[in-house]
């Protein structure tokens, strides 16, 4: 199967559509912990933030870590943190030692 071809600004837009769901579903997926998806993924939400605010520092775009984190978490992180984020249990906590971090 080939991949159609298409403009530069449709690609774009595309990869900006695909992006807007995964961040809407990490929204709606809040009983999914940030250690389950690095565990499972190699990367959890707070990634997904930091590599929003290192795309939007190659176009000359200050933004900070918890301007980004809003972003992504669609609240203040702390916020998140307090509302969703429960303690990792010890299998996750060997999970994620086990885990490689190259690149996340």
């Amino acid at each position: 199967m080939s991949v159609p071809e298409m403009d530069e600004a449709t690609r774009i837009a595309l990869e900006a559509a695909a992006f807007r769901r995964l961040v809407a579903h990490l929204r709606e997926r809040s009983d999914v912990q940030n250690i389950d998806l690095m565990n499972l993924a190699g990367f959890c939400r707070n990634c997904l933030s930091r590599w929003y605010r290192e795309a939007a520092a190659e176009q000359g775009i200050a933004l900070t870590d918890p301007d980004a984190r809003e972003i992504v978490y669609g609240m203040p992180y702390k916020q998140w943190q307090a509302q969703f984020q429960r303690e990792a249990t010890a299998a996750q906590k060997a999970a994620f030692a086990a885990t490689p971090k190259e690149g996340h």
